[in-house]
């Protein structure tokens, strides 16, 4: 017995270890790499532009049912309660879809929000490994740095994830 509670305490570090990385090549702290390419209204999008902003990304996809669930949250919670500032961004990035898929997607969930156009998903894999999932949201503070990262759908993160943007634009 003692044997397999060693074995099992030594494991727990990897196991925990694997869990916070969740797929990411970016960490809280790193400066957000950056991109360029064109929302779902043909506008071109630059992340340097935006810099001295709360930059939030939602990576998405159409086949992807955990961020149509996320996404009305999103709308509801985050978007709405901020779009009118100067110092707010949101944009989804749509990774591996067309345009047309995109438009679908924005048809689907009713979003308002921008959605980039990633369709070699080269913008995913600036922040996460080639065959991570998606879900996930990756919120830039003013100064360009990685504030907070979230993975799937999770209401308590979800919540986390809403109150660190509150404070970063206090």
């Amino acid at each position: 017995m003692r044997k397999l509670i060693l074995i099992f305490f030594v494991f727990i570090p990897f196991l925990n270890l694997a869990q916070e990385n969740r797929g990411y090549i970016v960490n809280v702290g790193d400066m957000a790499p950056k991109f360029k390419t064109t929302t779902n209204t043909g506008e071109v999008f630059d992340l340097e532009n935006e810099l001295g902003k709360v930059i939030m990304l939602q990576f998405t996809a159409s086949w992807c049912s955990v961020c149509i669930k996320e996404m009305p949250f999103i709308e509801d919670e985050i978007w709405n309660l901020y779009k009118n500032r100067e110092d707010f961004c949101l944009v989804g990035i749509d990774r591996g879809e067309n345009i047309e898929t995109i438009k679908k997607l924005i048809q689907k969930t009713q979003t308002t929000y921008p959605i980039c156009l990633d369709e070699n998903s080269e913008i995913f894999q600036l922040y996460a490994e080639k065959k991570a999932g998606i879900t996930r949201n990756v919120i830039i503070d003013k100064n360009g740095k990685i504030a907070f990262l979230t993975r799937l759908f999770e209401r308590n993160e979800f919540n986390e994830m809403k109150h660190k943007i509150n404070q970063l634009l206090k």
